[in-house]
């Protein structure tokens, strides 16, 4: 009966060995899905990040834009990857909007990823064309409440992260501005500069060009403190909305099921690399503030904003697609 014992020990252990004890991360080529077009704030998170995970975990990290359908095309191409840290998310903002523009998501929005490490965010920067006579917030919000709906703003699009923005702003300020969606930011940002609306969000870094050319009049910057790119803008709080705050900020989620190692593992390199004096000096010339929230408080930002976008499309009527 020993002799029987041993055997059988011997014939399991090795399995049960390498349940306990899974293989290395990464064994292979890392893909991070960034369900957006490349050049975006988003992009350039994702792919600083995989720079240096690259570097530090010895296997290519491959950026992939996958885009469409508003980031549902791309996250929900995440969401079917095998959960073995191989396949990222770079998650972002938009996430915690899709449930309240989308009326039926191909995937569990509260449960199929699993946020990992906040890499980066960019306040929005509220801008007018100079030709409409307001400097500041105070004179904007007096215009649009002296006539309702006369003025207008620009978006990327109905549900983008702009228009969500636009619509908190106008619930805390207690006005109403006449929404013209366009097929993308940039498009939105050319419409104020022509004059064809009067007033768009937008990052810094999308603004920079046509604040530098004096083609934009800024009045705001929805974040706790003023920027250094653009150090005589006073904040949303300062203009007289207390503690207004939007933008963007992207990060790095896994599929829901990925081992808690690799997870743990991805989360340390990662903040390791946001506190790199190059990576940090990169994201401050995009207008981006390295983040490095790992976990629990990426997870908790994210529930967060879920519930405070939801609360704002529903007093704004925003319509599921």
């Amino acid at each position: 009966m020993p002799k029987r014992r041993h055997l059988i020990a011997a014939l399991v252990s090795p399995a049960l060995v390498a349940q306990a004890q899974p293989a290395a991360w990464p064994s292979r080529p890392v893909r991070v899905i960034v369900p957006w077009a490349p050049g975006g704030a988003i992009d350039i998170v994702a792919r600083a990040l995989a720079a240096r995970l690259a570097e530090a975990l010895g296997q290519p990290f491959l950026v992939e834009n996958r885009t469409g359908g508003g980031g549902v095309i791309g996250m929900g191409e995440a969401a079917r990857a095998a959960p073995d840290g191989h396949t990222l998310l770079a998650l972002d903002n938009s996430y915690t909007m899709l449930p309240h523009t989308v009326a039926s998501l191909p995937w569990d929005h509260a449960q199929a990823f699993r946020p990992v490490v906040l890499g980066g965010s960019a306040p929005f920067l509220l801008v007018a064309r100079p030709a409409l006579g307001v400097a500041t917030l105070a004179q904007l919000v007096a215009a649009a409440k002296a006539a309702p709906e006369r003025l207008s703003y620009g978006t990327g699009g109905a549900g983008s992260s702009p228009h969500f923005g636009m619509e908190a702003f106008m619930q805390q300020a207690g006005i109403r501005l006449l929404h013209v969606p366009f097929r993308g930011g940039a498009e939105a940002m050319l419409a104020v500069v022509a004059g064809q609306v009067d007033c768009s969000m937008a990052t810094i870094s999308a603004a920079g060009g046509q604040l530098a050319a004096g083609r934009l009049q800024p009045l705001a910057l929805a974040a706790p403190a003023r920027s250094a790119l653009v150090p005589e803008v006073p904040t949303f709080t300062e203009s007289g909305l207390p503690g207004f705050g939007a933008g963007i900020w992207a990060g790095l989620a896994a599929p829901a099921g990925t081992p808690q190692p690799v997870l743990d593992r991805l989360e340390a390199a990662s903040q390791a690399a946001l506190r790199e004096p190059g990576l940090r000096q990169a994201f401050a010339a995009q207008g981006l503030e390295p983040e490095g929230r790992g976990q629990r408080d990426f997870a908790t930002l994210v529930r967060a904003e879920t519930e405070r976008w939801g609360q704002v499309a529903l007093a704004a009527g925003i319509p599921k697609r």
